[in-house]
C-alpha cells in the first residue's frame, strides 16, 4: 500500500526522523492559510500523488510570496500531473503540501528495502540525492553504498556513521545523520514497510540533516496489524479495477498490453506474461485468482478484465492442484455466458480433473480455443489477436 508524501513524513516523524514543517491542503484557500501559519519568506507548493518525478512534471514549485503561493496552488491543484511513473494519462492532483523553504547545501539519498538474497533489511545510501536512484544504480553503481542490517542488533551506530561519512556528511553532522538513519530503520520495521525512502535527505547551510521528501510503501500482507495505516489509504490514487478486484480476493494489476491473463498462482501468472511477450504480444494484466476460486470469482475476474477497452483476447492458464480443473471450467463457462464474451478465449489447463474440465469446455457450445501447453496457448492467443486486428 502506498501513501502520500505528507503521510509518510508524519509516520517517519513519529519515529524520530527530522522533517520540515508543512501543512497538507485540499484547496487554494487552505494553501494560503497554511503558508501564513508557517511564516517565513519562501514556501514550497507540492502536488501530492502516488508517483515520483513530481518536480520534473511541474508538480513542485517554489513560492516567494503569499500571492505566489495562491497562484501556484491554483495551477497545481486539479492539474493532470504526468511523470515517468504515472504513464501518459497522468494523475489528477487532489491534495497539496505547503512546506517551509529549506536552505539546501547538499542533497543525498537514503532508502530501505528487503534484500531477498541476504534476507535482511538493507540500507542504501548515495551522495547523489534528488535523482532517480535507478539512474544512479545504472550509470554510477559505485556511488550507492549498502548496509545489510542484522535484525538482532538493528542499525548499529558504527554502521550508520560509516555510511553517513561515505555519502559526504561532514563530521559535525554525523550524529544527526545517525539519528535519522536509525529512526528510518525503526519505522521500517515497526510499520512493516516494503520500502522507506528519503530522496532527498538534505544537509542544510547550518549543518542540519533533514528529510526533505519521503516515500513509504507498506506490505499489504501485514496491514491487518496496522488499522491506523489502512486509514491512510487514498482510493483516488488507485486503479478502480484493482480496487474492485481486491473486493473479491483477486490479485490484479493493470498493464499496457491487450491480452488478458487469468491464472492461479503468482509464479504461473508471471510465467504466463513472459510467454505472451516471448511470442510477440503484451499482457493486459496480471491476475491471480488464487487457489480457492469458484464460478463467481472467475466471473468477476472476467468482468474486471473486460472493462479494459484495449482488451483483444483472454488467456486462461490453470494448474489444477488445490484448484481443480473442472471448477475452473465451470467458472469459465459461467463467466463467458454471463458477460456475453466477444473476444477470443484460449484455455490451457493441467492437473486435477483435467480431462473432466476439458470435456466440460468442449461440450459447452462456446467458441473456446483449447491448448495443451503454455507455448501452444500463447501462440494461439497471439494469433487470435492478430486475426482480430
Amino acid at each position: 500500500m502506498k501513501i502520500h508524501e505528507y503521510q509518510a513524513k508524519d509516520v517517519l516523524k513519529k519515529f524520530g526522523v527530522v522533517v520540515p514543517r508543512s501543512v497538507p491542503c485540499f484547496s487554494v484557500d487552505e494553501a494560503v492559510k497554511a503558508a501564513q501559519s508557517l511564516g517565513g519568506k519562501v514556501w514550497v507548493v507540492k502536488a501530492q500523488i502516488h508517483a515520483g518525478g513530481r518536480g520534473k512534471g511541474g508538480g513542485v514549485k517554489l513560492a516567494k510570496s503569499i500571492d505566489e503561493v495562491k497562484t501556484l496552488s491554483g495551477q497545481i491543484l486539479g492539474m493532470q500531473l504526468v511523470t515517468h511513473q504515472t504513464g501518459p494519462l497522468g494523475q489528477k492532483v487532489r491534495r497539496l503540501l505547503i512546506e517551509e523553504g529549506a536552505d539546501i547545501k547538499k542533497e543525498l539519498y537514503v532508502g530501505m528495502v528487503v534484500d531477498r538474497s541476504t534476507q535482511r533489511v538493507t540500507l542504501m545510501a548515495s551522495s547523489e540525492g534528488g535523482m532517480d536512484i535507478e539512474e544512479v544504480a545504472e550509470k554510477t553503481p559505485e556511488l550507492i553504498h549498502k548496509v545489510f542490517i542484522d535484525p538482532g542488533t538493528g542499525l548499529k551506530d558504527a554502521e550508520a556513521d560509516a555510511v553517513a561519512a561515505k555519502i559526504g556528511i561532514p563530521a559535525a553532522s554525523i550524529a544527526q545523520a545517525r539519528v535519522n538513519l536509525q529512526a528510518l530503520y525503526k519505522a521500517f520495521m515497526e510499520t512493516d514497510c516494503s520500502l522507506a525512502e528519503i530522496n532527498p535527505l538534505i544537509l542544510t547551510g547550518d549543518g542540519r540533516v533533514v528529510a526533505l521528501d519521503a516515500k513509504v510503501n507498506f506490505d499489504d500482507n501485514a496491514l491487518f496489524r496496522h488499522p491506523e495505516l489502512v486509514a491512510l489509504r487514498d482510493l483516488d490514487e488507485e486503479d478502480p479495477a484493482e480496487i474492485e478486484a481486491s473486493k473479491f480476493g483477486l490479485s490484479y494489476i493493470s498493464l499496457d498490453g491487450n491480452i488478458g491473463c487469468l491464472v492461479n498462482g503468482a509464479g504461473l501468472a508471471m510465467a504466463t506474461m513472459d510467454v505472451i511477450k516471448l511470442y510477440g504480444a503484451e499482457p493486459a494484466n496480471f491476475l491471480d485468482v488464487g487457489g480457492g476460486a469458484d464460478a463467481q470469482k472467475v466471473t468477476e475476474a472476467f468482468k474486471i478484465m473486460l472493462k479494459n477497452p484495449g482488451l483483444k483476447a483472454i488467456l486462461v492458464n490453470i494448474f489444477g492442484g488445490i484448484m481443480k480443473c473442472d471448477t475452473i471450467a465451470e467458472g469459465v463457462i459461467t463467466a463467458s455466458r454471463a458477460v456475453q464474451l466477444k473476444v477470443p478465449l484460449v484455455v490451457r489447463m493441467k492437473g486435477t480433473n483435467e480431462d473432466l474440465g476439458k470435456k466440460m469446455l468442449a461440450e459447452s457450445g462456446l467458441p473456446i480455443i483449447s491448448a495443451n501447453n503454455m507455448a501452444e496457448a500463447a501462440q494461439k492467443v497471439v494469433a487470435a489477436v492478430k486475426g482480430a486486428n
